[in-house]
């Protein structure tokens, strides 16, 4: 599985209008679309995919944040997916993130960065089945 890793375009990105940079710059990278979905969490599956964040201050903002709007839900695969793409999208804080990174370019605030990107290839795979059947994947 380590060639594989999972992304979300986050509410503020997508109601920025910024999904498809942010996609051509995953391609441009050389990750392949092995699924992608537009959709729209409710509060209820927000808080189930952040589940992990439960005990965390933040979490209630977290799932109020990512019910907003609609997400771009993705699959991705390359070789080391993983650590490339979490390059790719740079430091959570975009004012600490690398110039030319998803975050530093589209993000406005450590809370509204932009896109999400898996830590591991077994929350990779996680997060992946969260969103997608084995029919959704090609």
């Amino acid at each position: 599985m380590s060639n594989r890793t999972f992304t979300m375009v986050k509410p503020d990105a997508v109601a920025n209008g910024y999904e498809g940079a942010i996609l051509e710059k995953i391609t441009a990278a050389g990750f392949r679309l092995v699924a992608l979905k537009k959709t729209r969490l409710s509060p209820e599956s927000a808080g189930a995919f952040y589940a992990v964040h439960r005990e965390r201050p933040f979490y209630g903002e977290l799932v109020e944040f990512m019910s907003s709007g609609p997400i771009i839900a993705a699959i991705l695969e390359k070789d080391n997916a993983v650590a490339d793409f979490r390059t790719l999208i740079g430091a959570t804080d975009p004012a600490k993130a690398d110039e030319g990174t998803i975050r530093k370019l589209y993000a406005e605030s450590l809370g509204r960065n932009a896109v999400h990107g898996s830590d591991s290839d077994e929350n990779a795979r996680i997060e992946g089945d969260f969103f997608f059947s084995g029919l959704e994947r090609f």
